[in-house]
């Protein structure tokens, strides 16, 4: 990253700023559920597995909490960050896929999901078990458009990660604070 009619020196170290935040986040989940990460092209990968767990999406207007599905066993996240800075990487299309033994287990596209310290992309999801397993992300080239003529050449080429002898933590997190499948959840009014 240099500095350009679009970022100053001082502007480019808030971003690195940014991106060191992010690290710092990156570093806390994998310390709490083991993480592998690679780095891929323009991008910082890392990968987490946890316990299967709800979450809050919209239906219709009204915010729901909706349990994860009953099958459901292993809750997947991917996380990605600019190599360049370190910051998160908003809008891709994030692809993953798991095998054993060189079969196929698991294709399955992650959306963004907001997280309340690391913004990332993930699913539940159903898998047979724990592992290993390998782990194969996608992210194809990035389709926002990009400011600066110095430093928005990047996100162009799709990229692929693998891990090998990933074990992943089948389970389910309970979800004290959430209402009942299907009732809402308080709504937010603003002026």
């Amino acid at each position: 990253m240099a500095p350009s009619n679009e970022a100053t020196r001082e502007q480019l170290d808030v971003a690195r700023n940014q991106g060191n935040a992010y690290h710092q986040a990156m570093q806390a989940m994998a310390k709490e559920e083991g993480a592998h990460t690679a780095q891929a092209g323009d991008y910082l990968i890392g990968f987490v597995n946890e316990e299967t767990e709800g979450m809050y999406a919209l239906d219709g207007d009204t915010l729901v909490w909706r349990e994860a599905a009953e099958d459901a066993n292993v809750h997947l996240e991917v996380a990605v960050a600019d190599a360049a800075d370190g910051r998160f990487v908003p809008g891709l299309a994030v692809h993953l896929e798991l095998s054993r033994d060189g079969t196929p287990v698991l294709a399955t596209d992650l959306p963004f999901l907001w997280h309340p310290f690391l913004h990332h992309y993930g699913t539940n999801a159903k898998v047979p078990g724990q592992g290993p397993y390998r782990v194969t992300i996608r992210i194809a080239p990035a389709g926002f458009m990009r400011h600066d003529p110095v430093n928005g050449r990047r996100y162009a080429q799709p990229v692929e990660v693998h891990f090998d002898n990933v074990t992943l933590n089948n389970g389910r997190k309970p979800s004290p604070d959430a209402k009942p499948r299907g009732s809402s959840a308080p709504t937010a009014t603003g002026a």
